[in-house]
């Protein structure tokens, strides 16, 4: 069944709503969209479908589908070419996180003069969104990130492969459509690590210091929803009712952690940088070796998660069995050496202590807890 909300972005859920995307556009007069993609996505059915549904429905579509795993600058300024080389006049943004953040950073440089890096959460003094953006519209193809309502890009430095937050209000979607049935056909491991990065957020945006009672509630209904889908998903691919949980607990991570996240997430980004892994698998790789550091400060709420995922026994150390079990069950390795990640230790703790993530953790972390903590998490 379909269902139309907003929350704040109006949002279409459910098994083929990707079939309205046409006359949604037409509707606000659009007719020329850049389809944003990845280069995965961009050979398979999947996106064919869209694009051809987008042309029966009487819009004008050129496709962009130079987009990696690691979204970079580089990505974008191409995006931003190709969109005016279309003469474009809204944007479709189709995948997981990497399409979907790529998507809003061309929107932004569509029409923001500058840098892209000007934009820039982190800096002292970050240029202002404060133009109109193309009308863009998400479709997400992953349960993993949440992009599709996020007011936030992730987009690497070409050169030092850092990546750096662009952040506005105005990046949000000015629609979503979340169409579970996108999801079936992706591999277990792409299933597993996104849905690791979707639980990932639920969790940390929960345990995060800041205080925002809207988002616990959000967060911990994401994880009770995602709790069960993630292993359905991954052993019974094409169980839609289980897509439909993951896709909406991943939605609500994203919405969740504007909270705030934590150490796994500084630890995560780390691994990506010098290992170039895939976020919610590198999230996947460090979360049962990041958040037993968080237990001494939060005890409480490992024992509220615990019973919200359905544990008979409502402890801390149940709650951590039981992720440890899950990331099994699914197939994320237990150890960075089964993971065959390089071990550079002291790199990996200096760039996780420059990432800002952490900040918001319950308990403050510093450059030895990191590095310990990644000495356990090789071996342990």
């Amino acid at each position: 069944m379909a269902h139309t909300f907003q929350f704040p972005t109006p949002i279409h859920f459910g098994p083929g709503v990707r079939s309205g995307i046409a006359a949604h556009l037409g509707g606000q007069g659009l007719k020329r969209p850049l389809v944003v993609t990845d280069r995965g996505l961009a050979a398979l059915p999947l996106l064919h479908g869209i694009v051809e549904g987008l042309r029966a429905g009487g819009v004008e579509p050129a496709v962009f589908s130079e987009v990696g795993g690691n979204p970079a600058k580089s990505q974008v300024t191409a995006g931003v070419a190709a969109f005016k080389a279309h003469s474009a006049d809204s944007i479709v943004g189709v995948g997981g996180g990497a399409g979907l953040d790529v998507a809003k950073a061309i929107a932004l440089m569509a029409m923001h003069p500058g840098d892209l890096f000007d934009y820039e959460d982190g800096r002292a003094e970050p240029r202002q969104v404060d133009g109109p953006l193309p009308y863009w519209v998400a479709v997400p193809t992953t349960s993993g990130t949440g992009s599709e309502v996020g007011r936030s890009a992730v987009i690497s430095d070409d050169e030092t492969h850092v990546k750096k937050i662009v952040f506005s209000p105005r990046l949000l979607a000015r629609a979503v459509f979340a169409d579970p049935e996108l999801t079936l056909d992706l591999p277990a491991k792409v299933t597993a690590a996104t849905g690791m990065d979707a639980l990932t957020h639920c969790i940390e945006a929960y345990l995060a210091k800041d205080y925002h009672p809207i988002c616990d509630g959000i967060a911990l209904e994401g994880l009770r929803l995602g709790a069960p889908a993630l292993p359905r998903c991954v052993e019974t691919p094409r169980d839609v009712a289980a897509r439909a949980d993951m896709m909406m607990a991943s939605m609500m991570g994203a919405i969740a952690f504007q909270k705030g996240l934590g150490l796994t997430h500084s630890l995560a980004h780390a691994l990506s940088t010098l290992a170039d892994l895939h976020h919610g698998y590198a999230n996947g790789l460090m979360i049962d070796h990041a958040l037993p550091f968080n237990i001494a400060s939060s005890a409480e709420r490992f024992r509220v998660m615990a019973g919200v995922v359905g544990l008979k026994q409502a402890s801390p150390e149940a709650f951590m069995d039981w992720l440890r079990d899950l990331k099994h069950r699914v197939g994320i390795p237990a150890t960075l050496a089964e993971a065959g990640v390089p071990r550079d230790i002291d790199r990996l703790s200096d760039l996780a202590m420059q990432d800002t993530c952490h900040l918001n953790n319950p308990r403050p972390c510093t450059r030895d807890d990191f590095k310990r903590i990644f000495t356990a998490a090789f071996s342990s």
